[in-house]
């Protein structure tokens, strides 16, 4: 048995990997009107596929399955194995309600019943 692959093989099984990764990614970032499938996230950042990633340097969105997830600020690091990998300057979470800025009664009546019948 040998551990030597060719090189279209190498090149073939890298093609792959991107692809199923591609495919199977939840993630998305959403700049202006493009979307671009996110292969790998972690705390200070992510990855998108280098061949067609933007070199991009700004404000820019994050959903999972239609969700929005957070807005952040990036900056483009460096291409690496096929990646091009970003690091987040701020990553805020987005909220689907405004924040209040008054504490709440914890015993006020949820909703207001005027007339019964």
């Amino acid at each position: 048995m040998t551990d030597f692959l060719t090189r279209e093989i190498r090149l073939g099984l890298a093609e792959a990997r991107k692809l199923a990764a591609r495919k199977s990614a939840r993630l998305k970032v959403h700049v202006g009107n493009e979307t671009y499938p996110v292969l790998r996230i972690w705390k200070t950042g992510f990855t998108l596929d280098a061949e067609n990633a933007p070199h991009m340097r700004g404000l820019v969105d994050l959903f999972e399955a239609g969700t929005h997830k957070a807005q952040c600020l990036v900056i483009a690091c460096e291409e690496e194995g096929g990646e091009m990998r970003y690091e987040y300057k701020r990553a805020t979470q987005a909220h689907d309600t405004a924040p209040i800025d008054f504490a709440r009664d914890p015993e006020a009546p949820i909703a207001l019943i005027e007339h019964l019948l």
